[in-house]
Parts: C-alpha cells; sequence; structure tokens
C-alpha cells in the first residue's frame, strides 16, 4: 500500500523525466535516468568501498541472540524467559571479552554472550572484524520513558507492526509505503563514480525499499547471477531471427513516451545481463567455503562474486541487500531459532573469508538488521514484537572488539522498559545509518539530506564511531 502523495509525484517526475528523455533522443547506455540524475549530488570515490545489509526479516529476538551474561542479568534474562533461555553454561563458549566493557544508564557493567550458535562470529569479535551495537531501533528524535509514556514525543509510526517498521528501517522516514530508502540514496550520490551506474545498489533478495533511491534503481539478481530473458538467452521457437526480431522489439526507439520509456528500461537491462553475466564469467569465483543448504549464504557468496567482479565492473561504490525470513518467533523459539542463529553465522564468517582472500575485507562493511527487537518477557513458547535491538556490524574496517551504544538495563518495568522488555531505543538508525555513509564517503551536509531525523540528534553523536 503506498503513500498518494508520494506515488503521484513519483508519478509526475517519472512523466517529466521520460517527457525530457523522449526530445532528447535515445538514452545513452547504462543511464538510470539521464534527467533525472542531474538532480543527485555527485559524490566522486577513487577506490572502492561496498556495504551490505542482512536483514532478518520479521524481528530478531535480542535477547537470544546477544544475551546478558553477568550473574545478575542472567538470571533476570531466565526469569522471563524460562522455556527458552540460554543456560549460562551452554554461554560460556561464547562469551564476549571486549576492549572496553559496556555500561547501562546507571553506570553498572553488564557482559554479554552471543547464541551458541553463532559460534563462528566469536574469532571475529576477538580479533576486531565485528561489533555489537547495543539497543538500536526506530526512533524520530532522542526520546525518554516518560515522553513515551505520556506521548509528548514524536514517535515513529505504527510501532510493533512489521511491514510499517520494515519500511521505517529501510528508509528512515516513512512507515508502509515509502519510496526511496538511504541504501538507495547513497547510491544516488555515488552511481556516476560507477562506470556502469545499474550496478550501483544491488538486490540478492526480494524487492525492498532500502536499495530504491530517488535516481538509483535497484538491481534485482538470483543467487547465481542476473536473470536473462528467455527469450534472448537462445533462440526464439528455434529461429535466430524471431530472438533477433524479439530483441528490436523490445529495444528500439518508439514515438509513444510510456512505450518508449518502457522500451529503454528493457534495454538496459538485457545490456546489463549481457555484461554481468561476462564479467562474472571472465572472473574467478572465491575459493571460499560458503555452507550449503544455507540460502543466505548462497545470496553472500554472489555478492562476493559481484565484488571480485567490482573492477571489471569498474564499480567503485556499491550497496547490496541480502535478507533472511523467519525471524516473527512468537513460537517454537527454543527450536527455530537456533536454526536460524546457525544460518547467519556460518554465512556471515564465510563472507568475511571470502572478503579477506579477495584483499578486500576492509573495503567491505556488512551489518544486520531487522523490522525491531522483541520482549523480553516470553509467552511461554516465545517472544513478541519489541522495538530496540542488538545488531552487528562486520569488516576489516571496523573498530571491533567492542560493544557500542548503552547496555540496557534488564528489569520488567525498567528505565528502557516500554513494556514485557520491549527495548525503548537508545540508538537511532540515523545515527547506525550516519556511521555507515561517512565510512562510504557521505558529507556530513549529505548525511543531513539523507537521513531526515539525523538532524535532531547532537553532532557529536551522529558518528558512533565503529567504523
Amino acid at each position: 500500500m503506498h503513500n498518494k502523495n508520494g506515488t503521484n509525484a513519483s508519478r509526475r517526475a517519472f512523466l517529466q523525466r521520460a517527457s525530457a528523455l523522449s526530445v532528447a533522443g535515445v538514452a545513452a547506455p547504462w543511464a538510470i535516468n539521464i534527467a533525472a540524475m542531474s538532480e543527485a549530488s555527485a559524490a566522486t570515490a577513487t577506490d572502492y568501498k561496498a556495504l551490505v545489509c542482512v536483514f532478518l526479516y520479521g524481528g530478531n529476538d535480542y535477547a537470544n541472540t546477544v544475551t546478558p551474561y553477568d550473574a545478575g542479568s542472567h538470571a533476570l534474562y531466565q526469569s522471563y524467559r524460562p522455556n527458552f533461555a540460554h543456560s549460562r553454561a551452554a554461554l560460556a563458549a561464547t562469551a564476549l571479552t571486549p576492549t572496553v566493557v559496556p555500561v547501562d544508564s546507571a553506570g553498572f557493567q553488564h557482559q554479554y554472550a552471543l547464541a551458541p550458535n553463532l559460534a563462528p562470529l566469536v574469532p571475529l569479535f576477538n580479533d576486531g572484524k565485528l561489533a555489537v551495537i547495543l539497543n538500536v531501533g526506530n526512533l524520530v528524535q532522542p526520546t525518554t520513558k516518560l515522553q513515551f509514556t505520556q506521548k509528548t514525543g514524536r514517535l515513529p509510526p505504527k510501532l510493533f507492526s512489521h511491514n510499517d517498521q520494515q519500511s521505517v528501517f529501510q528508509s528512515s522516514s516513512s512507515a508502509e509505503g515509502a519510496t526511496s530508502g538511504w541504501g538507495g540514496r547513497i547510491g544516488d550520490l555515488f552511481q556516476a563514480s560507477n562506470t556502469h551506474s545499474t550496478f550501483t545498489c544491488i538486490n540478492v533478495s526480494s524487492n525492498a525499499v532500502f536499495l530504491s533511491g530517488n535516481n538509483a534503481v535497484q538491481y534485482q539478481v538470483s543467487t547465481s547471477g542476473s536473470v536473462p530473458l528467455t527469450g534472448l538467452k537462445g533462440s526464439l521457437f528455434s529461429s535466430a531471427a524471431a530472438s533477433t526480431a524479439l530483441r528490436t522489439l523490445m529495444t528500439q526507439q518508439r514515438s509513444n513516451v510510456l512505450e518508449n520509456e518502457y522500451n529503454r528500461i528493457s534495454k538496459r537491462s538485457i545490456e546489463a545481463n549481457e555484461v554481468l553475466t561476462g564479467a562474472l564469467t571472465s572472473t574467478p569465483a572465491p575459493k571460499t567455503a560458503f555452507p550449503t543448504g544455507n540460502n543466505l549464504g548462497d545470496q553472500l557468496k554472489l555478492v562476493a562474486r559481484m565484488i571480485a567482479a567490482g573492477p571489471t565492473l569498474g564499480a567503485k561504490r556499491q550497496v547490496f541487500f541480502v535478507s533472511m525470513g523467519g525471524f516473527d518467533t512468537h513460537d517454537g523459539m527454543a527450536t527455530n531459532h537456533p536454526v536460524l542463529m546457525t544460518k547467519l553465522g556460518d554465512a556471515m564468517a564465510a563472507f568475511y573469508a571470502a572478503t579477506v582472500e579477495l584483499g578486500l575485507a576492509d573495503k567491505v562493511t556488512t551489518f544486520t538488521a531487522s523490522d525491531f527487537g522483541r520482549t523480553m518477557a516470553g509467552n511461554a513458547d516465545g517472544s513478541d514484537h519489541g522495538w530496540g535491538s542488538m545488531h552487528f556490524v562486520m569488516g576489516g574496517a571496523v573498530k571491533g572488539k567492542r560493544f557500542y551504544g548503552i547496555a540496557p538495563i534488564v528489569a520488567n518495568g525498567g528505565p528502557d522498559d516500554v513494556g514485557q522488555g520491549r527495548l525503548l531505543p537508545t540508538t537511532s538508525v540515523d545515527q547506525f545509518a550516519a556511521t555507515m555513509g561517512a565510512w562510504l564517503g557521505v558529507s556530513n551536509s549529505e548525511l543531513l539530506a539523507l537521513l531526515p531525523n539525523l538532524g535532531n540528534y547532537n553532532a557529536s553523536t551522529r558518528n558512533m564511531g565503529f567504523v
């Protein structure tokens, strides 16, 4: 369901730009939209960097991912979810020893352990290549519990709703119906630095607003690479002439504005498939072993192959999107969540190893994201929709072996709890995103335009410094 005003504005802009193209003649190959590109800032990039979003659809359970480990906090955690809490003994092998001990708002120190099935990520944390971001979530402005309970602060729309909070996290602006995401808006800035702007925003999962820019368009691929048009992949009806005729019909100029725009997009898609297929074929794939039977691993393997082909594609800045589903764990937490953690940990560890093999570990930053966290208080067999959550940032440029943000106090009805252990975020998605955007080379003024709520935060807190 789309915002009516936003949709109409987009339609008007589309028609205006399409008209401009029809007057200009044949669009240059690889142009996403020449008339629109002039509206975007041009951020210059001479080196290579990539940002990879791993979205966990359904709302990942933060407490069974990054688990309280100090004796007092763990005892409370276990009391709130007795049927599916990790025992302290089971967490011993994944207990984290950061360089700086995290503290809560009252100044008390906290210890954490990763879920036992995330053991492959522990060496990355210990090597300083993985950081944990504490209690991050969708916010409009810094918000206190009193403001929340008295409804005096500005809050994200439609809290605790899957579709809406997915959209807010990915767009940093609107509930379901947002027309652009902050990953795509980063792509707007850098697509002119890439030889083929089509390969700036790459989606290896399903369509996501995160990669939609005001000008940049997400290029969707499968885990095997680009998806060719069947009629052009080989001869059509056993006739090469028929295949050629189809290509001509799909790519030739038309006098009708909408027909011409449709054919221009078709032409771009056909040419993009040919270029990407050629680049992947001619570039040796990383030899790193990825987990089998793991769709997230398959997606990240394709990302690694595309990064390897970056020089052939002329890429300087890229934003990738991959995802997993199944995190709406209202029930079956004890059996389902460990399986999800195994797939996440195995896939992320393999992907980091692949970037090391490529010699680009410090050029690729990977982060997790999700609709929201979940309640600390269990519902007997699972947890319910929450708000703040814990997330990972991984890469050679990450200042890891650390926790960033404020440790939440584990207490039913405590200062960080707006009900049933739903965390009131102390770090906003805008701060999280701004830190990674700055690493990519986005200027402070551009970040304020990219992230509409960032200006509500003190300038000294906008960059969290984890990369």
